[in-house]
C-alpha cells in the first residue's frame, strides 16, 4: 500500500459496506476504507467464500448474517478498520481478515457511546500505553500494512506527542480527523493542527474532514501538508466527489448504488441508512421517495423504487443459470 497523493474513502459506520466502496472506487478512490467492525464481533464469525456473488464473507457462526464481505475486485485497496481495546484480541481478530485485504486500520477517533463505552475508539486517545501495545502487537505478527485513525486532543502538542509515540510502533500511516472528541460535524476542521503532526511525523499523514468537492482534495492537501486526503460525508452525499472529471448528479450516483447494492445483495438496513442520509442532503424523507424507503423491507423492494426491477431480475436469474440452485 502506498499513502502519497491518494484519494481516500472514510470508515462510515453501516455505510463503508461493499457496493459503497466499489462505488467511491468506480468513481476515483484509491483507498476504500470499510466501516468500523468491533473485534469481538469478527470473533464469532467463520470465513465463507461465497460462490454464489463472487464474495468472501464473514458470517456470524450459526447465522446467515454477513459481518464483513468483500470481493478481488477490492483485495489491493481496501482497508479493515477495527474497534479494539486489546492486543492480544485485536491481532486474533486480524489474523482472521488479512488475506483479504490490503491493510489493518484500528480505529481510535469514533467520539460515540457504542464505541468508547468499551474502551475502544476516542477513548484509546487517552490510553498511550494501550495503544502502543495493540499497534506494536499487529506490526510485529502480520504481514500487511497496519495504521490508525485519530483524532486531535485538547492541544496541538498534546496531538503531536501521541502522534510521535504511534509513529514509534512502525505503523505504515495516520489518519488524523481535524476534530477534537467535543466538536460536532458543523464546527470546522483544523488544519493548522494537522499541519503540526504532519512536520512533527517522517511516515505519511492522511488528513480527514470537510471534503465536500473535488477540489477540496488539494486545497486540504497544500493546507496541511498532508500526504493523502480522507472524504466521509462528502464522499456520503456524492462518492462521484473523488472523480478528477467533476462530480456527476447525485440522483446518477443513488442509482448507481442502489444497483451495486442489488449485484452484492447488501445488508438491506445498511442500503436503506445509506440512502436515507443521501435524501436527507438534497431533499427530504418526509417526499415520496423517503417514505417509500423507509416502507421498504427487501432489497427487491428498494429496486422496484428505483425503477431497477430488470436489473434485480437479471441478476438473480443469471445467477440461479450459473450456479444450477441457490
Amino acid at each position: 500500500m502506498d499513502y502519497q497523493n491518494k484519494l481516500v474513502l472514510a470508515p462510515m459506520v453501516r455505510v463503508g459496506t461493499l457496493p459503497f466502496r466499489l462505488l467511491a472506487a468506480q468513481y476515483g478512490a484509491d483507498i476504500t476504507y470499510g466501516e468500523e467492525i468491533i473485534d469481538h464481533k469478527l470473533l464469532k464469525c467463520e470465513r465463507r467464500v461465497n460462490e454464489y456473488i463472487g464474495s468472501t464473507d464473514f458470517v456470524e457462526k450459526g447465522t446467515d448474517s454477513v459481518v464483513f464481505r468483500t470481493c478481488h475486485q477490492e483485495r489491493n485497496h481496501v482497508v479493515f478498520q477495527m474497534g479494539t481495546s486489546d492486543a492480544v484480541r485485536a491481532l486474533t481478530a486480524a489474523k482472521m481478515v488479512c488475506k483479504d485485504v490490503a491493510a489493518i486500520d484500528i480505529n481510535m477517533g469514533c467520539p460515540k457511546s457504542f464505541s468508547v463505552s468499551g474502551g475502544m475508539g476516542a477513548a484509546l486517545l487517552s490510553k498511550p500505553e494501550l495503544i502502543h501495545d495493540i499497534l506494536t502487537m499487529l506490526k510485529r505478527n502480520l504481514d500487511v500494512p497496519v495504521t490508525c485513525k485519530i483524532r486531535l486532543l485538547k492541544s496541538s502538542q498534546d496531538t503531536v506527542e501521541l502522534a510521535r509515540r504511534i509513529e514509534k510502533t512502525g505503523v505504515s500511516a495516520l489518519a488524523v480527523h481535524g476534530r477534537k472528541v467535543a466538536d460536532r460535524p458543523r464546527d470546522p476542521a483544523k488544519w493548522g493542527e494537522i499541519a503540526d503532526i504532519v512536520a512533527a511525523l517522517s511516515i505519511p499523514v492522511i488528513a480527514n474532514g470537510d471534503v465536500f468537492e473535488y477540489d477540496d482534495f488539494q486545497r486540504i492537501k497544500t493546507a496541511a501538508g498532508a500526504s493523502s486526503v480522507m472524504a466521509a460525508r462528502g464522499a456520503l452525499w456524492n462518492a462521484s466527489i473523488f472523480s478528477s472529471q467533476g462530480k456527476l448528479h447525485w440522483e446518477d450516483v443513488k442509482r448507481e448504488y442502489v444497483r451495486k447494492s442489488i449485484f452484492w445483495e447488501n445488508n438491506v438496513k445498511s442500503t436503506k441508512h445509506t440512502l436515507k442520509e443521501m435524501i436527507m442532503h438534497y431533499s427530504s424523507l418526509e417526499l415520496p421517495e423517503g417514505k417509500a424507503i423507509i416502507k421498504s423491507e427487501t432489497l427487491a423492494d428498494i429496486a422496484k423504487l428505483y425503477e431497477e426491477e430488470k436489473y434485480y431480475q437479471f441478476v438473480n436469474e443469471n445467477r440461479f443459470l450459473v450456479n444450477g440452485s441457490r
